[in-house]
Protein backbone atom coordinates (compact mmCIF):
# COMPACT_ATOMS: atom_id res chain seq x y z
CA UNK A 1 0.00 0.00 0.00
CA UNK A 2 2.70 2.10 0.87
CA UNK A 3 4.28 1.59 -2.40
CA UNK A 4 1.08 2.31 -4.39
CA UNK A 5 0.61 5.60 -2.87
CA UNK A 6 4.13 6.80 -3.64
CA UNK A 7 3.51 5.91 -7.28
CA UNK A 8 0.34 7.60 -7.10
CA UNK A 9 2.11 10.93 -5.27
CA UNK A 10 5.04 10.85 -8.22
CA UNK A 11 3.12 10.58 -11.04
CA UNK A 12 0.40 13.10 -10.49
CA UNK A 13 2.60 15.85 -10.74
CA UNK A 14 1.41 19.94 -10.59
CA UNK A 15 3.26 21.66 -13.32
CA UNK A 16 4.32 24.62 -11.68
CA UNK A 17 7.87 27.40 -12.52
CA UNK A 18 9.22 28.98 -9.41
CA UNK A 19 11.36 32.27 -9.11
CA UNK A 20 13.65 32.14 -6.27
CA UNK A 21 17.03 34.46 -5.92
CA UNK A 22 18.29 37.26 -4.33
CA UNK A 23 18.34 40.07 -7.83
CA UNK A 24 21.07 41.66 -5.89
CA UNK A 25 23.24 38.43 -6.11
CA UNK A 26 22.73 37.91 -9.47
CA UNK A 27 23.95 40.89 -10.72
CA UNK A 28 27.41 40.43 -9.26
CA UNK A 29 29.91 40.69 -12.16
CA UNK A 30 32.71 38.03 -12.81
CA UNK A 31 36.33 38.27 -12.06
CA UNK A 32 36.75 40.79 -9.13
CA UNK A 33 38.22 37.90 -6.91
CA UNK A 34 41.29 36.61 -7.37
CA UNK A 35 40.74 32.54 -7.55
CA UNK A 36 43.51 30.27 -7.09
CA UNK A 37 43.33 26.10 -8.16
CA UNK A 38 42.14 24.38 -5.98
CA UNK A 39 44.72 20.97 -5.35
CA UNK A 40 44.61 18.25 -7.39
CA UNK A 41 43.77 20.33 -10.52
CA UNK A 42 46.89 20.68 -13.09
CA UNK A 43 48.62 24.31 -13.44
CA UNK A 44 47.74 23.85 -17.29
CA UNK A 45 43.76 23.85 -16.60
CA UNK A 46 43.92 27.24 -14.71
CA UNK A 47 41.53 28.37 -17.55
CA UNK A 48 38.88 25.21 -16.59
CA UNK A 49 39.09 26.05 -12.79
CA UNK A 50 38.43 29.79 -13.13
CA UNK A 51 34.78 31.46 -13.36
CA UNK A 52 36.74 34.08 -15.61
CA UNK A 53 37.13 31.53 -18.39
CA UNK A 54 33.20 31.87 -19.00
CA UNK A 55 32.25 34.03 -21.88
CA UNK A 56 30.23 36.58 -20.29
CA UNK A 57 29.46 34.52 -17.68
CA UNK A 58 27.75 32.27 -19.29
CA UNK A 59 26.87 28.21 -19.57
CA UNK A 60 24.88 26.81 -21.41
CA UNK A 61 24.67 24.07 -18.93
CA UNK A 62 25.75 24.25 -15.21
CA UNK A 63 26.23 21.43 -12.92
CA UNK A 64 25.47 21.64 -8.86
CA UNK A 65 27.41 18.52 -7.68
CA UNK A 66 31.37 17.38 -8.11
CA UNK A 67 29.96 13.54 -7.17
CA UNK A 68 29.79 10.52 -10.29
CA UNK A 69 26.43 11.84 -11.50
CA UNK A 70 27.35 15.66 -11.94
CA UNK A 71 31.40 14.81 -13.31
CA UNK A 72 29.72 11.93 -15.77
CA UNK A 73 27.56 14.61 -17.44
CA UNK A 74 29.73 17.60 -17.78
CA UNK A 75 32.44 15.35 -19.48
CA UNK A 76 29.52 13.80 -21.54
CA UNK A 77 28.14 17.00 -22.83
CA UNK A 78 31.48 18.41 -23.41
CA UNK A 79 32.63 15.41 -25.59
CA UNK A 80 29.44 15.68 -27.47
CA UNK A 81 29.08 18.78 -28.33
CA UNK A 82 32.51 20.46 -28.88
CA UNK A 83 34.38 23.61 -27.22
CA UNK A 84 31.66 25.74 -28.37
CA UNK A 85 29.43 24.41 -25.81
CA UNK A 86 30.20 25.39 -22.61
CA UNK A 87 30.02 23.64 -19.14
CA UNK A 88 30.41 24.72 -15.82
CA UNK A 89 30.70 22.19 -12.70
CA UNK A 90 30.28 24.00 -9.31
CA UNK A 91 31.03 22.47 -6.21
CA UNK A 92 32.66 23.46 -2.82
CA UNK A 93 34.83 20.16 -2.88
CA UNK A 94 36.41 20.50 -6.25
CA UNK A 95 39.72 19.44 -6.37
CA UNK A 96 39.73 17.98 -2.88
CA UNK A 97 40.76 14.14 -3.03
CA UNK A 98 40.23 11.68 -0.33
CA UNK A 99 37.19 12.79 1.04
CA UNK A 100 35.29 9.98 0.11
CA UNK A 101 36.57 6.42 1.31
CA UNK A 102 32.95 4.16 0.81
CA UNK A 103 33.66 1.60 -2.32
CA UNK A 104 30.94 1.51 -4.98
CA UNK A 105 29.90 -1.62 -7.05
CA UNK A 106 29.54 -0.40 -10.93
CA UNK A 107 27.52 -1.98 -13.00
CA UNK A 108 28.49 -3.42 -16.22
CA UNK A 109 26.27 -0.32 -18.49
CA UNK A 110 27.96 2.48 -15.90
CA UNK A 111 31.07 1.05 -16.58
CA UNK A 112 30.67 0.99 -20.72
CA UNK A 113 29.51 4.71 -20.11
CA UNK A 114 32.53 5.06 -18.57
CA UNK A 115 34.66 3.73 -21.13
CA UNK A 116 32.98 5.60 -23.43
CA UNK A 117 34.09 8.83 -21.84
CA UNK A 118 37.94 7.52 -21.67
CA UNK A 119 37.57 7.04 -17.79
CA UNK A 120 37.46 3.29 -17.36
CA UNK A 121 40.91 2.78 -19.04
CA UNK A 122 42.94 4.82 -16.36
CA UNK A 123 41.18 2.66 -13.19
CA UNK A 124 40.69 -0.32 -14.58
CA UNK A 125 43.56 -1.91 -12.66
CA UNK A 126 42.01 -0.29 -9.26
CA UNK A 127 38.64 -2.12 -10.17
CA UNK A 128 37.61 -5.74 -8.45
CA UNK A 129 35.45 -7.41 -11.08
CA UNK A 130 32.66 -9.47 -9.43
CA UNK A 131 32.99 -12.92 -10.92
CA UNK A 132 30.11 -14.57 -8.95
CA UNK A 133 27.81 -13.70 -5.98
CA UNK A 134 26.10 -15.95 -3.68
CA UNK A 135 23.14 -15.42 -1.54
CA UNK A 136 22.28 -16.63 2.00
CA UNK A 137 19.44 -16.40 4.63
CA UNK A 138 20.39 -17.30 8.26
CA UNK A 139 20.34 -16.39 11.74
CA UNK A 140 23.46 -14.44 13.00
CA UNK A 141 24.53 -17.12 15.41
CA UNK A 142 23.67 -19.83 12.35
CA UNK A 143 26.96 -22.73 12.61
CA UNK A 144 25.93 -22.72 8.64
CA UNK A 145 24.57 -20.53 6.50
CA UNK A 146 23.00 -22.28 3.63
CA UNK A 147 23.50 -20.85 0.07
CA UNK A 148 20.03 -20.66 -1.97
CA UNK A 149 21.08 -18.53 -4.73
CA UNK A 150 24.07 -17.95 -7.20
CA UNK A 151 24.99 -15.67 -9.85
CA UNK A 152 27.40 -16.13 -12.65
CA UNK A 153 29.14 -12.80 -13.15
CA UNK A 154 29.44 -12.19 -16.85
CA UNK A 155 26.46 -10.28 -18.89
CA UNK A 156 28.84 -11.29 -21.87
CA UNK A 157 32.14 -13.62 -22.21
CA UNK A 158 34.78 -11.66 -20.33
CA UNK A 159 32.42 -9.01 -19.38
CA UNK A 160 31.49 -8.94 -15.38
CA UNK A 161 28.36 -8.04 -14.35
CA UNK A 162 29.93 -5.54 -11.98
CA UNK A 163 33.27 -4.12 -10.71
CA UNK A 164 33.55 -2.61 -7.16
CA UNK A 165 36.10 0.55 -6.87
CA UNK A 166 36.97 3.21 -4.46
CA UNK A 167 35.13 6.14 -5.03
CA UNK A 168 37.99 8.33 -4.41
CA UNK A 169 39.72 7.07 -7.23
CA UNK A 170 36.73 7.07 -9.61
CA UNK A 171 36.15 10.72 -8.79
CA UNK A 172 39.58 11.11 -8.99
CA UNK A 173 39.77 9.95 -12.69
CA UNK A 174 36.52 12.14 -13.28
CA UNK A 175 37.83 15.16 -12.27
CA UNK A 176 41.24 14.86 -14.53
CA UNK A 177 39.11 13.88 -17.59
CA UNK A 178 36.50 17.02 -17.13
CA UNK A 179 39.48 19.34 -16.54
CA UNK A 180 40.83 17.64 -20.18
CA UNK A 181 37.32 18.23 -21.81
CA UNK A 182 37.43 21.98 -21.01
CA UNK A 183 34.84 21.74 -18.32
CA UNK A 184 34.62 24.86 -15.79
CA UNK A 185 35.28 23.67 -12.38
CA UNK A 186 34.39 26.00 -9.92
CA UNK A 187 35.02 25.22 -6.22
CA UNK A 188 31.72 26.87 -4.91
CA UNK A 189 28.33 25.80 -4.10
CA UNK A 190 25.11 27.32 -6.01
CA UNK A 191 23.50 29.98 -3.36
CA UNK A 192 20.63 30.60 -5.23
CA UNK A 193 18.50 31.43 -8.34
CA UNK A 194 15.69 32.21 -10.74
CA UNK A 195 14.20 31.74 -13.92
CA UNK A 196 13.40 33.42 -16.80
CA UNK A 197 12.06 32.43 -20.28
CA UNK A 198 15.20 31.94 -22.05
CA UNK A 199 17.82 31.68 -19.04
CA UNK A 200 18.28 30.84 -15.55
CA UNK A 201 20.18 33.11 -13.79
CA UNK A 202 22.63 31.44 -10.89
CA UNK A 203 24.46 33.33 -7.77
CA UNK A 204 27.32 31.54 -6.19
CA UNK A 205 28.69 31.31 -2.72
CA UNK A 206 31.69 32.98 -3.69
CA UNK A 207 29.78 36.09 -4.69
CA UNK A 208 30.07 35.22 -8.46
CA UNK A 209 27.17 34.79 -10.65
CA UNK A 210 26.08 32.74 -14.10
CA UNK A 211 23.50 32.88 -16.78
CA UNK A 212 22.76 29.40 -17.91
CA UNK A 213 20.04 27.37 -19.89
CA UNK A 214 20.05 24.59 -17.84
CA UNK A 215 20.91 23.83 -14.14
CA UNK A 216 21.60 20.14 -13.04
CA UNK A 217 21.00 19.56 -9.68
CA UNK A 218 23.80 16.90 -8.57
CA UNK A 219 23.75 17.91 -5.31
CA UNK A 220 22.98 14.51 -3.58
CA UNK A 221 20.27 13.42 -1.13
CA UNK A 222 19.65 16.75 0.76
CA UNK A 223 19.44 18.79 -2.06
CA UNK A 224 19.71 22.24 -1.74
CA UNK A 225 18.59 22.99 -5.44
CA UNK A 226 15.48 20.80 -5.41
CA UNK A 227 14.05 22.40 -2.03
CA UNK A 228 14.53 25.94 -3.47
CA UNK A 229 12.85 24.56 -6.49
CA UNK A 230 10.28 23.89 -4.34
CA UNK A 231 10.14 19.82 -5.41
CA UNK A 232 8.76 17.55 -2.79
CA UNK A 233 9.62 14.26 -1.85
CA UNK A 234 7.70 11.09 -1.26
CA UNK A 235 8.81 8.44 0.59
CA UNK A 236 9.42 7.06 4.11
CA UNK A 237 12.99 5.79 6.73
CA UNK A 238 13.29 2.53 7.20
CA UNK A 239 14.50 3.01 11.03
CA UNK A 240 18.09 1.44 9.55
CA UNK A 241 21.42 2.74 9.11
CA UNK A 242 24.02 1.23 6.72
CA UNK A 243 28.04 0.71 8.32
CA UNK A 244 29.82 0.87 5.92
CA UNK A 245 33.81 0.36 6.08
CA UNK A 246 37.00 -1.94 4.86
CA UNK A 247 38.13 -4.92 5.93
CA UNK A 248 41.52 -6.89 5.15
CA UNK A 249 41.25 -10.70 5.01
CA UNK A 250 44.32 -13.74 5.33
CA UNK A 251 42.60 -15.48 2.12
CA UNK A 252 41.58 -14.59 -1.55
CA UNK A 253 37.74 -13.66 -2.08
CA UNK A 254 38.37 -14.49 -5.44
CA UNK A 255 36.29 -11.91 -7.25
CA UNK A 256 32.63 -12.88 -5.22
CA UNK A 257 30.27 -11.09 -3.55
CA UNK A 258 28.04 -12.90 -0.73
CA UNK A 259 25.18 -10.81 0.80
CA UNK A 260 23.59 -12.43 3.96
CA UNK A 261 20.37 -11.66 4.66
CA UNK A 262 19.95 -11.42 8.31
CA UNK A 263 16.53 -10.62 10.24
CA UNK A 264 18.35 -7.08 11.19
CA UNK A 265 19.58 -6.79 7.47
CA UNK A 266 21.68 -7.58 4.67
CA UNK A 267 25.55 -8.39 5.20
CA UNK A 268 27.34 -7.55 1.83
CA UNK A 269 30.61 -8.65 1.72
CA UNK A 270 32.11 -7.10 -1.53
CA UNK A 271 35.29 -7.50 -3.16
CA UNK A 272 38.13 -5.44 -3.34
CA UNK A 273 41.64 -5.59 -4.50
CA UNK A 274 44.31 -6.74 -2.74
CA UNK A 275 42.83 -9.22 -0.07
CA UNK A 276 40.05 -6.35 1.06
CA UNK A 277 36.55 -6.01 0.80
CA UNK A 278 34.04 -3.23 1.59
CA UNK A 279 31.08 -3.68 3.88
CA UNK A 280 27.35 -2.83 3.96
CA UNK A 281 25.92 -4.10 6.91
CA UNK A 282 22.48 -2.95 7.67
CA UNK A 283 21.36 -2.81 11.21
CA UNK A 284 17.99 -0.92 12.85
CA UNK A 285 19.62 2.85 13.40
CA UNK A 286 20.21 2.95 17.40
CA UNK A 287 22.18 -0.38 16.97
CA UNK A 288 23.83 0.82 13.96
CA UNK A 289 24.97 3.81 16.00
CA UNK A 290 26.05 1.40 19.10
CA UNK A 291 28.40 -0.66 17.06
CA UNK A 292 30.04 2.15 15.27
CA UNK A 293 31.01 3.86 18.72
CA UNK A 294 32.11 0.78 20.00
CA UNK A 295 35.95 0.12 20.70
CA UNK A 296 37.99 -1.14 18.36
CA UNK A 297 38.44 -4.91 19.86
CA UNK A 298 34.22 -4.95 20.26
CA UNK A 299 33.51 -3.92 17.19
CA UNK A 300 35.95 -6.98 15.78
CA UNK A 301 33.95 -9.14 17.68
CA UNK A 302 30.64 -7.89 16.20
CA UNK A 303 32.12 -7.97 12.45
CA UNK A 304 33.46 -11.39 13.05
CA UNK A 305 30.16 -12.79 14.42
CA UNK A 306 28.66 -11.78 10.69
CA UNK A 307 31.97 -12.31 8.33
CA UNK A 308 32.58 -15.60 9.61
CA UNK A 309 36.01 -16.96 9.28
CA UNK A 310 35.80 -18.21 5.12
CA UNK A 311 38.70 -15.85 4.15
CA UNK A 312 40.49 -16.47 7.49
CA UNK A 313 41.45 -13.29 9.99
CA UNK A 314 40.21 -10.42 9.31
CA UNK A 315 41.46 -6.68 10.37
CA UNK A 316 39.56 -3.47 10.09
CA UNK A 317 41.69 -1.60 7.45
CA UNK A 318 39.00 1.75 7.09
CA UNK A 319 37.14 4.40 8.84
CA UNK A 320 33.31 3.07 9.73
CA UNK A 321 30.14 4.65 9.67
CA UNK A 322 26.58 4.82 9.47
CA UNK A 323 24.67 6.33 7.14
CA UNK A 324 20.60 6.72 7.35
CA UNK A 325 18.75 4.44 4.71
CA UNK A 326 15.43 5.02 3.64
CA UNK A 327 12.96 5.99 0.38
CA UNK A 328 12.68 9.34 -0.98
CA UNK A 329 11.75 10.14 -4.30
CA UNK A 330 11.50 13.73 -6.17
CA UNK A 331 7.63 13.92 -7.15
CA UNK A 332 9.12 15.79 -10.54
CA UNK A 333 12.42 15.65 -11.94
CA UNK A 334 12.35 18.56 -13.53
CA UNK A 335 11.29 22.04 -13.43
CA UNK A 336 12.02 25.38 -15.23
CA UNK A 337 15.23 25.10 -16.90
CA UNK A 338 15.95 22.53 -14.14
CA UNK A 339 16.67 18.63 -14.19
CA UNK A 340 17.02 16.82 -11.13
CA UNK A 341 20.06 13.65 -11.22
CA UNK A 342 21.16 10.84 -8.94
CA UNK A 343 20.95 11.01 -5.24
CA UNK A 344 18.84 14.50 -5.82
CA UNK A 345 15.94 13.08 -7.47
CA UNK A 346 15.67 9.36 -5.96
CA UNK A 347 17.11 7.58 -2.85
CA UNK A 348 16.85 3.75 -2.32
CA UNK A 349 17.80 0.97 -0.11
CA UNK A 350 20.98 0.06 -0.59
CA UNK A 351 19.88 -3.66 -0.66
CA UNK A 352 20.53 -4.57 -4.38
CA UNK A 353 23.34 -2.14 -4.64
CA UNK A 354 21.46 -0.03 -7.46
CA UNK A 355 21.64 3.32 -5.97
CA UNK A 356 24.56 4.89 -7.85
CA UNK A 357 23.64 3.10 -10.83
CA UNK A 358 20.26 4.60 -11.35
CA UNK A 359 22.13 8.04 -10.87
CA UNK A 360 24.79 6.91 -13.88
CA UNK A 361 21.29 5.86 -15.71
CA UNK A 362 19.57 9.95 -15.48
CA UNK A 363 23.33 11.02 -16.50
CA UNK A 364 22.83 8.97 -20.04
CA UNK A 365 19.48 9.97 -20.41
CA UNK A 366 19.98 13.56 -19.89
CA UNK A 367 23.36 13.74 -21.78
CA UNK A 368 21.42 12.16 -24.89
CA UNK A 369 17.77 13.63 -24.47
CA UNK A 370 20.45 17.27 -24.61
CA UNK A 371 22.27 16.53 -27.18
CA UNK A 372 19.73 15.85 -29.43
CA UNK A 373 17.93 18.45 -28.30
CA UNK A 374 20.66 21.25 -29.01
CA UNK A 375 21.54 19.02 -32.71
CA UNK A 376 17.59 20.11 -34.13
CA UNK A 377 18.03 23.64 -32.69
CA UNK A 378 16.55 23.26 -29.03
CA UNK A 379 18.49 25.06 -26.11
CA UNK A 380 19.27 22.63 -23.37
CA UNK A 381 16.92 23.71 -20.99
CA UNK A 382 13.70 23.64 -23.50
CA UNK A 383 10.59 22.21 -22.16
CA UNK A 384 10.72 19.28 -24.50
CA UNK A 385 14.19 18.27 -23.29
CA UNK A 386 13.59 18.15 -20.30
CA UNK A 387 9.95 16.31 -20.63
CA UNK A 388 11.81 13.73 -22.42
CA UNK A 389 14.03 13.02 -20.05
CA UNK A 390 11.22 12.54 -17.11
CA UNK A 391 9.54 10.04 -19.41
CA UNK A 392 12.74 8.15 -20.21
CA UNK A 393 13.28 7.98 -16.57
CA UNK A 394 10.33 8.25 -14.50
CA UNK A 395 9.00 4.56 -15.16
CA UNK A 396 12.82 2.64 -14.53
CA UNK A 397 12.94 4.74 -11.43
CA UNK A 398 9.54 3.31 -9.54
CA UNK A 399 9.92 0.16 -10.39
CA UNK A 400 13.26 -0.27 -9.04
CA UNK A 401 11.78 1.77 -5.94
CA UNK A 402 9.01 -0.49 -5.37
CA UNK A 403 11.15 -3.41 -5.87
CA UNK A 404 14.08 -2.79 -3.02
CA UNK A 405 11.42 -1.83 -0.95
CA UNK A 406 9.55 -5.00 -1.19
CA UNK A 407 12.54 -6.23 -0.84
CA UNK A 408 14.05 -4.95 2.25
CA UNK A 409 10.27 -5.17 3.76
CA UNK A 410 10.70 -8.97 2.93
CA UNK A 411 13.70 -9.81 4.01
CA UNK A 412 13.41 -8.61 7.89
CA UNK A 413 10.42 -10.50 8.55
CA UNK A 414 10.82 -12.59 10.91
CA UNK A 415 7.93 -14.65 10.71
CA UNK A 416 9.39 -18.35 10.19
CA UNK A 417 6.54 -19.04 7.38
CA UNK A 418 7.58 -15.96 5.07
CA UNK A 419 11.57 -17.57 5.66
CA UNK A 420 10.63 -20.67 4.18
CA UNK A 421 8.51 -19.10 1.64
CA UNK A 422 11.50 -16.97 0.91
CA UNK A 423 13.76 -19.23 0.87
CA UNK A 424 11.82 -21.63 -1.30
CA UNK A 425 11.34 -18.78 -3.98
CA UNK A 426 15.35 -18.49 -4.00
CA UNK A 427 15.82 -22.31 -4.66
CA UNK A 428 13.64 -21.87 -7.19
CA UNK A 429 15.46 -18.83 -9.05
CA UNK A 430 18.59 -20.83 -8.88
CA UNK A 431 17.12 -24.00 -10.92
CA UNK A 432 16.57 -21.62 -13.70
CA UNK A 433 19.18 -19.91 -15.62
CA UNK A 434 17.36 -18.20 -17.87
CA UNK A 435 15.44 -16.74 -15.05
CA UNK A 436 19.05 -16.08 -13.65
CA UNK A 437 20.21 -14.51 -16.46
CA UNK A 438 17.79 -11.79 -16.41
CA UNK A 439 18.22 -11.13 -13.24
CA UNK A 440 21.76 -10.65 -14.23
CA UNK A 441 21.08 -8.29 -16.94
CA UNK A 442 18.74 -6.32 -14.88
CA UNK A 443 21.39 -5.77 -12.40
CA UNK A 444 23.68 -4.72 -15.32
CA UNK A 445 21.52 -2.17 -15.79
CA UNK A 446 21.20 -3.69 -19.74
CA UNK A 447 17.05 -4.12 -19.10
CA UNK A 448 14.35 -1.77 -21.04
CA UNK A 449 15.16 1.12 -23.01
CA UNK A 450 19.22 1.55 -22.70
CA UNK A 451 20.51 4.76 -23.32
CA UNK A 452 23.29 4.95 -25.84
CA UNK A 453 26.39 5.19 -23.01
CA UNK A 454 25.16 2.45 -21.71
CA UNK A 455 25.05 0.61 -24.36
CA UNK A 456 28.96 1.58 -25.08
CA UNK A 457 28.48 3.92 -27.46
CA UNK A 458 29.71 7.69 -28.04
CA UNK A 459 27.68 10.80 -28.49
CA UNK A 460 29.56 11.21 -30.73
CA UNK A 461 30.90 15.11 -30.97
CA UNK A 462 28.97 17.51 -33.90
CA UNK A 463 32.40 19.50 -34.30
CA UNK A 464 34.83 21.61 -32.42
Amino acid sequence: MASKSLMAGFIDRPKRSFCIGRPDAVSVTLGTKSKSIPPGIPRSAERSSNLSALPNGRSDVLIAGGGFAGFALAIALRQALGRNFTVTLADPAVGQTGRDVRASAIAAAPRRMFHALGVWDGVAEDAQPILDMVITDSRVHDAVRPVFLTFGGEVEPGEPFAHMIENGRLIAALSAKAVLAGVALVPAAVADFAAETSCMNVALRNGAAIRTKLLVAADGARSRLRERAGIATYGWSYGQSAIVTTVAHERSHQGRAEEHFLPSGPFAILPLRHNRSSIVWTEPTEEAERIVALADQDFHCELEKRFGLSLGDIVVSGPRRAYPLGLWVARSFIADRLALVGDAAHVIHPIAGQGLNMGLRDVAALAEAVVDGVRVGLDPGDAAVLERYQRWRRFDTMTMCVSTDGLNRLFTNRSDAVRLARDLGLGLVDRFPALKRMFVHEAAGLAGEVPKLLRGESLESVGE
